[in-house]
């Protein structure tokens, strides 16, 4: 009987230390969980600051090359450079910069059309300088290869003054018939002079009166 009441005893006194460890169990707050809630807050709150500061830093590297993209403008357009009388030392507001490069891009495309049509002139001009320098070329090779050639043909001033005696006797009967009043008569005057005075008969007599009269000035 006495180990009976011990054994009681003893099991009386473990299970009121199981019931007391268990309460203190459940009074005790779990702090596992808690550390767990609070790193992930900890974690979302640093992952927020972080794309907040990301989207600042990509934020003001944006404004940082717009406003570099005007300092350029304004350094090469030139008048952008030129001092603005009506703003005085004011910075030029970035509508003004861009108004200025419109501009002065027009300019350089009306200056790119005039210099190709420049160009395109001087190319048709050299183009017939080349083809002259063949033809005159090839009229010195014919003469070096005929030195004896065109001794005996009518020199250039001979036929000036052919010219001009036949100009000469055409313009005197011109000027006698024809009427510059208006275009009216003018017109009328120019066909008739033209159907009178320019007959291939009178003509040749025209032509004929100035040889012999300039083979009596040579002669």
């Amino acid at each position: 009987p006495a180990l009976f009441m011990e054994n009681a005893r003893k099991g009386s006194i473990v299970s009121r230390a199981n019931s007391i460890g268990s309460t203190s169990a459940s009074s005790v707050p779990n702090t596992d969980d808690e550390d767990s809630d609070y790193h992930q807050e900890s974690y979302k709150e640093s992952y927020k600051d972080r794309r907040r500061r990301a989207h600042t830093q990509a934020e003001q590297k944006r404004r940082d090359a717009i406003k570099k993209g005007y300092d350029d403008l304004q350094a090469i357009v030139p008048t952008c450079e030129q001092q603005d009388f009506s703003i005085g030392s004011q910075k030029l507001s970035k509508a003004i910069v861009l108004q200025k490069t419109i501009d002065y891009i027009q300019f350089l495309h009306k200056e790119k059309k005039k210099q190709e049509e420049e160009v395109s002139t001087l190319r048709k001009d050299a183009m017939a300088l080349k083809i002259m320098k063949v033809n005159y070329e090839q009229i010195v090779k014919a003469h070096q290869d005929n030195p004896n050639e065109g001794k005996d043909q009518v020199s250039d001033e001979v036929k000036f003054n052919v010219f001009q005696g036949i100009m000469d006797s055409l313009f005197q009967s011109f000027n006698t018939s024809i009427s510059v009043t208006n275009f009216q008569e003018l017109s009328a005057c120019v066909f008739s002079w033209i159907e009178e005075h320019c007959k291939p008969q009178t003509l040749r007599d025209i032509v004929i009166g100035v040889l012999h009269q300039l083979k009596s000035q040579l002669y």
